[in-house]
């Protein structure tokens, strides 16, 4: 089971508290934990990724064991640490402006 820590208005929106858990067949990498989380939440579909070219929303960043993945291509693979459920993968909501 992969742990994903979700930024407050996404986890009021998936109707959870804390840290969710999403189990991941195969490889665990960047794609497959969020296509896992949007399968196990579906209103979460769309806001974390667009829904059609499945990039990365603007202001959504993604962290795993203190590096940011933001920039990564679906396919990376996500630290052991994550995969094996010791550290959580993050999706931050990111700030703009001043």
């Amino acid at each position: 089971m992969i742990r994903v820590v979700l930024p407050a208005h996404l986890r009021t929106l998936a109707r959870t508290d804390g840290e969710v858990m999403v189990d991941v067949a195969g490889q665990v990498t960047l794609g497959s934990v969020l296509d896992s989380l949007e399968a196990r939440y579906p209103v979460l579909e769309g806001t974390i990724r667009d829904h059609v070219t499945r990039r990365r929303r603007p202001f959504v960043r993604y962290f795993a064991c203190e590096q940011d993945l933001s920039h990564e291509p679906p396919e990376t693979l996500l630290p052991p640490k994550v995969a094996a459920g010791d550290e959580p993968f993050l999706v931050v909501g990111a700030m703009a402006g001043g």
